[in-house]
């Protein structure tokens, strides 16, 4: 897999194996597969499982992706075993002095001092210049460091296909968990490079996550991907869609009698690529499909929507 540059380009879709996928995740999947396929990309599946999973559920995933109609180049790549990559990656970076200990807790950096300007939550810099002494001090409280980013640039820029050049807050960012678990923000940028993807879209709720991961890549030596940041699916309080909200998955509408061609169908109505009630496949939404005409707002499912 870490052989990116002899790859063609490639777009992919990522989900987290903690659950089923809901109609917001099977959205943003037929998005990503479209932008892909429609440009003549190979499309690869990740289980992002450095954190919480369900057992099952990244079959699960599959499935109800495959009776979208959505196929993938093979392998699906699991993250869990990628972490030697990770920790190399880490230690190169150490190598170089881009990495600093940290012991701040989330309280401790909520409650600090930041920057003007910069984001609630944005790191401070508390631990970024400690001495040996003071590194020492902390060491011995018993609180093992997360691993942050020396990072030289406060600002970065990305190129969206949706948000046209987005520039965000880039701070010394958490690369390694205090419980030596990789950060999302590395995994996903050392994967995406590995793998050659070079379009990468998701929910338009990770667009403030991009210059950073856009920086790391970067610095790392490779190309930051084009980003497709796309509008996500809201219940009826304008909040996100969680299996709170009802029939919301493929398996739960199927027990109301909803079939899967019928999800894409409403799906693909949400993106204006369908009619009311039309049925409609992956193959005919490819040939309709245009990006500068997607909707940009989100899509607010209401109650039984889709029944």
């Amino acid at each position: 897999m870490d052989q990116g540059d002899t790859f063609r380009p490639a777009g992919r879709y990522a989900p987290s194996p903690s659950g089923d996928l809901h109609l917001g995740n099977l959205r943003t999947a037929v998005l990503a597969w479209l932008f892909a396929r429609t440009t003549g990309r190979s499309f690869f599946i990740r289980m992002e499982d450095l954190d919480r999973t369900a057992v099952g559920a990244d079959r699960r995933q599959l499935a109800d992706l495959t009776a979208l109609g959505m196929d993938w180049d093979p392998p699906v790549v699991y993250q869990s075993t990628r972490l030697a990559t990770y920790q190399s990656v880490i230690d190169g970076l150490r190598d170089r002095g881009c990495t600093f200990e940290c012991f701040c807790t989330r309280r401790e950096i909520l409650e600090a001092p930041s920057a003007p300007h910069a984001p609630q939550g944005a790191y401070p810099g508390t631990c970024r210049d400690l001495t040996d002494a003071e590194r020492a001090e902390r060491r011995a409280t018993g609180r093992p460091p997360a691993i942050r980013l020396r990072t030289d640039a406060e600002l970065f820029s990305v190129s969206d296909l949706l948000h046209g050049s987005y520039a965000g807050v880039v701070d010394d960012f958490v690369i390694q968990r205090n419980d030596g678990t990789p950060a999302y923000n590395l995994a996903v940028v050392v994967d995406d490079a590995a793998q050659g993807v070079d379009q990468v879209v998701r929910g338009d709720d990770l667009l403030s996550s991009a210059p950073r991961q856009a920086y790391l890549a970067s610095l790392l030596g490779h190309t930051p991907p084009t980003y497709a940041h796309v509008p996500m699916v809201l219940n009826p309080d304008h909040v996100r869609l969680s299996k709170r909200d009802g029939a919301v998955t493929i398996a739960d509408l199927a027990e109301r009698e909803v079939t899967a061609a019928q999800v894409l169908s409403h799906i693909a109505q949400s993106l204006w690529l369908a009619d009311r009630g039309e049925v409609v496949d992956i193959a005919m939404l490819s040939e309709r499909f245009r990006p500068d005409a997607l909707p940009r707002e989100p899509w607010i499912l209401m109650a039984d929507e889709c029944e």
